[in-house]
């Protein structure tokens, strides 16, 4: 089966978390034999950002990692869409695309019908900035792909799209798996952007003032950290480590004692069910955690048996501290954490959704040639 993914970026994962589950649903696709590529607009901002503060390095870096992923960089006013999906089976457009490519694209499949087409939300602005997800022309697509129940509900009461199937994100379980460290470098690593002020007073309260009260040795990573939240970081004694490529994280949790999950506010509040990707790859890394509050009400994991919830930052100092004094507690978290992912929620799991719903969209031939 030939697959072709539109996203924002395959090869930059600088403030762009979607681009950890597209690579990992690109390998489990290619690792069963089937051909998947992506292409990417030449002028990604996640690129330009990467280049820009990195140099050409982090690229060179992601090929030698997977270099069994391909990437296409277009120019929209060039792009050959009967090229681009010549002899493809089946096509998934990322909701971060402009409304003119995703409307090109719909108009393809409606004048030429031999693929499925399915939509790709992973973002909130369908609860945030529902004029532009309403602005997306999806009448030539045969369904949306929501990364939550609560979207999926959005797209259905609005008449967005005919079908909408729920299909979270998930760890790549190749990638992230537990590592043997030879000694800790700390105690607590947390691994995500400061997040446009959507989460401030959450990182003050469920992380930044836990550390600092419990004394902990702990490791900041992420971008677009502000000056001020720099200094925060430097006043409290918590190192900040800058960007992280993500498939360095599974060393750098095994170089820790416990992670923290500080969701956004737009999840929380208008998003439920929705834990985003980070503690999906942490807990596939074998890696006791604590999260900040959401609302688990798709039953995605087992509070208290995968991880700990704190529901107040005192909370969240008491489940600290028991996890660093408690080594069976922090055993028996890892352990469950780490076979709930293997059990649920790998991109071998979310693969094998998508097949499943490849046998409602597509053709006849081609839904009988991979059943």
């Amino acid at each position: 089966m030939r697959i072709v993914g539109f996203y924002h970026s395959l090869i930059s994962d600088w403030n762009h978390g979607n681009a950890h589950f597209l690579r990992g649903v690109a390998s489990e696709f290619i690792a069963r034999g089937h051909d998947f590529i992506v292409y990417e607009p030449a002028d990604a901002w996640s690129v330009t950002n990467l280049i820009q503060e990195h140099g050409p390095a982090p690229l060179r870096a992601f090929q030698a990692h997977y270099p069994q992923l391909r990437s296409v960089q277009y120019d929209a006013a060039t792009l050959d869409l009967d090229r681009a999906l010549d002899g493809a089976d089946l096509v998934i457009v990322h909701e971060w695309n402009d409304h003119a490519l995703i409307s090109r694209i719909g108009e393809h499949r409606q004048s030429t019908r031999p693929y499925a087409l399915l939509f790709h939300d992973t973002h909130h602005r369908s609860a945030t900035d529902p004029d532009s997800m309403a602005a997306y022309d999806l009448s030539g697509f045969d369904g949306v792909l929501a990364f939550g129940n609560a979207i999926r509900e959005i797209y259905l009461k609005r008449g967005w799209a005919r079908q909408v199937w729920t299909w979270h994100e998930a760890a790549d379980a190749r990638l992230f798996r537990p590592l043997p460290a030879a000694s800790k470098e700390g105690d607590l690593v947390w691994i995500g952007n400061w997040g446009d002020e959507e989460r401030t007073a959450e990182l003050l309260e469920y992380l930044i003032e836990p550390v600092q009260r419990l004394g902990l040795r702990a490791r900041m990573h992420g971008v677009r950290y502000p000056d001020y939240a720099q200094a925060l970081l430097a006043n409290n004694d918590i190192e900040y480590g800058g960007w992280l490529p993500n498939f360095e994280a599974p060393l750098e949790f095994s170089k820790y004692r416990v992670t923290v999950h500080v969701p956004r506010r737009p999840y929380t509040e208008a998003l439920p069910g929705i834990p985003t990707i980070r503690p999906f790859e942490a807990l596939a890394c074998g890696i006791p955690l604590v999260s900040a509050p959401w609302n688990d009400c798709e039953g995605l994991f087992t509070e208290g048996k995968d991880f700990l919830m704190a529901r107040s930052g005192t909370e969240m100092r008491k489940h600290l501290r028991d996890v660093l004094n408690d080594p069976a507690l922090s055993r028996e978290l890892a352990q469950n954490g780490r076979h709930t992912i293997l059990e649920r929620h790998s991109c071998k799991h979310r693969v094998d959704q998508l097949l499943t719903i490849l046998q409602i969209t597509a053709p006849l031939e081609l839904a009988m040639e991979h059943s």
